[in-house]
């Protein structure tokens, strides 16, 4: 390949991957706006049309929003590649720095520390403004500063050794230097999920025990009745940054904990609240997080091999608009690149998110009323604004879960 014909398939592929996002936020705001002023027959005696009409207003909202964010990537992406930031950047470095490693790491982090920055306008207008304007956010700028200074902090401790193994072995283990890279993520993302709930995530938010006893004895029946275990039950306090509400799995092994919202507690009965639980539980029931887990790592591991493959081609680089060659801006690049040329295989990964979905709602079914996983799905809706009016496509390429209406029609059967 040479690398005009590279330069060309990139133009045309971040060209038609911007269209087509512009294209379905465009059907799914009309879809919305169309459907607005009247709620669906199926939920007409449980959502007021007030709740209805917010929920359009706010995905319209978010939807303008993901338009602008579309369009921005892009030109940031064309800036870094053919617009000659990276070989600013890497021209920079080189000149600045001796050692190949650091010189691979001062490239990769400057970039993205750059786009972290570009994004802070768009991050603070979702918070300050849309979240604010639907009665959703309630962070303080100095908590969202807190965060992300937090978050700057664990991402240098964790991400930095990290990134410092993998250039070493790119750069020291020869022609099957991918194989060494992927055992490493693969450990360290294991890593991950071990320490998260006890190490991590305090760090961001508090978690108490659940202090509500018939609760806590109705949650630990379920739990016996579906063969789990669990290190604790914990109420988190996610009222501090926003009236959103959830409930989640966090952990793997033996650090498994069970995690509600404090916002979802105060929300659901205490039979919604074994509906949603059971929801979750059916995910390891059927076994997705270890499906999902080893998805992740069989792609993590193509991808590294197709890069293996990629890393001595000149048209790579160069059709990319980066001069020098190093293993540091073939994995930049790379990763920088991908997300457009895999746009279109998005619907796949959605339809197989929903299909657990599906799976999780019909073990929550069994070991629970559906009845009571319905109202408490039509709660969440309404509390976080979630259209029940989606458009269908733009719901087959976004929606890791199925839209209102189809799941709660098939619940209604079961």
């Amino acid at each position: 390949m040479t690398a005009f014909l590279f330069t060309t398939l990139f133009i045309a592929a971040l060209l038609l991957s911007t269209v087509i996002k512009l294209w379905l936020a465009r059907r799914q705001l009309q879809h919305v706006l169309a459907n607005r002023n009247k709620v669906p027959d199926v939920f007409s005696s449980q959502v007021e049309l007030a709740s209805h009409q917010k929920a359009a207003d706010y995905t319209r909202a978010k939807t303008q929003m993901s338009m602008l964010n579309a369009v921005f990537e892009a030109v940031i992406l064309l800036a870094f590649t053919l617009g000659g930031g990276l070989e600013i950047i890497s021209t920079w470095s080189l000149h600045t720095f001796t050692n190949p490693l650091v010189q691979g790491m001062t490239i990769i982090v400057s970039v993205m520390v750059l786009t972290s920055v570009l994004e802070i306008p768009f991050n603070l207008y979702s918070t300050f403004v849309i979240e604010a304007r639907f009665g959703f956010n309630k962070m303080t700028l100095k908590l969202y500063v807190l965060d992300a200074l937090k978050g700057m902090l664990l991402g240098a401790v964790l991400g930095l050794p990290l990134l410092l193994g993998v250039l070493w072995l790119m750069e020291r283990m020869g022609d099957n230097w991918w194989l060494y890279v992927w055992t490493v993520w693969v450990s360290f993302s294991l890593l991950l999920l071990f320490i998260y709930p006890t190490f991590i995530a305090p760090i961001f938010n508090k978690f108490q025990p659940l202090e509500d006893a018939s609760l806590k004895t109705r949650i630990e029946a379920l739990l016996h009745r579906c063969g789990f275990t669990a290190q604790g039950l914990f109420v988190m306090d996610g009222s501090k940054r926003s009236t959103h509400g959830n409930a989640y799995f966090t952990g793997f092994g033996k650090t498994k904990r069970i995690v509600f919202f404090d916002t979802l507690i105060a929300r659901l009965t205490p039979g919604e609240i074994d509906a949603v639980l059971a929801h979750e539980l059916g995910h390891f029931k059927r076994h997705h997080v270890i499906k999902r887990i080893v998805l992740t790592f069989v792609v993590s591991l193509g991808f590294l091999w197709l890069l293996a493959q990629m890393i001595q081609a000149d048209w790579f680089y160069t059709g990319l608009g980066v001069s020098t060659h190093s293993t540091a801006l073939a994995l930049l690049l790379f990763f920088m690149v991908l997300p457009v040329f895999s746009f279109l295989l998005q619907p796949v990964s959605s339809a197989y998110s929903r299909k657990h979905e599906f799976e999780a709602d019909a073990y929550a079914a069994k070991q629970t009323a559906a009845d009571d996983l319905v109202t408490a799905l039509v709660k969440l809706y309404q509390d976080n604004a979630s259209t029940l009016t989606p458009d269908p496509l733009y719901s087959k390429f976004y929606s890791s879960h199925p839209p209102a209406m189809v799941r709660i029609s098939r619940l209604q059967t079961l």
